[in-house]
């Protein structure tokens, strides 16, 4: 005879997850940003590679990713029973 499984409620919300996704999608972003600006002939100097694209934008989002990640682990919604 088989015994009922319990579901195990899941360790977050669903606000958290939604706010982990965004956090994902942010650093996402950043990365894609960052990419590019190479050289195929190494005696020619691309100045694109310090653009303010890739210096100030693209880790800004990264770093904007990280502090969602954060923020998602440690939200808890407020209790409605009091």
């Amino acid at each position: 005879m088989k015994q009922p499984t319990k579901n195990k409620p899941f360790i977050f919300g669903k606000t958290n997850y939604l706010i982990m996704i965004g956090g994902i999608v942010l650093m996402a972003i950043g990365y894609l940003l960052m990419q590019g600006g190479g050289s195929d002939d190494p005696n020619v100097f691309n100045e694109d590679i310090f653009s303010p694209r890739r210096i100030r934008v693209a880790p800004t989002f990264i770093i904007l990713g990280f502090i969602a990640q954060v923020f998602a682990i440690m939200y808890q919604p407020k209790s409605t029973d009091q």
